[in-house]
């Protein structure tokens, strides 16, 4: 059961790396480097975190103008 806990885990944070990629590129903004946290992959029970990566100070601008 923990095991497949593990995997649907993994396999939803793979889902939100793709749809993030996504809707930013609608947007027009890149990021260089999203994708799953090697870190919290590594744990006994895996339930990985979505490491988003360095950005340019003009990207960072433009992400935190989106909500606004």
């Amino acid at each position: 059961m923990e095991a497949r806990h593990s995997a649907l885990c993994a396999e939803e944070a793979e889902d939100a790396v793709k749809e993030l990629r996504a809707e930013l590129a609608k947007a027009g903004i890149a990021l260089p480097s999203p994708g799953l946290d090697p870190v919290s992959l590594a744990r006994e029970a895996p339930c990985p975190l979505v490491e988003l990566g360095r950005c340019s100070v003009r990207t960072a601008r433009r992400l935190a103008a989106v909500p606004r």
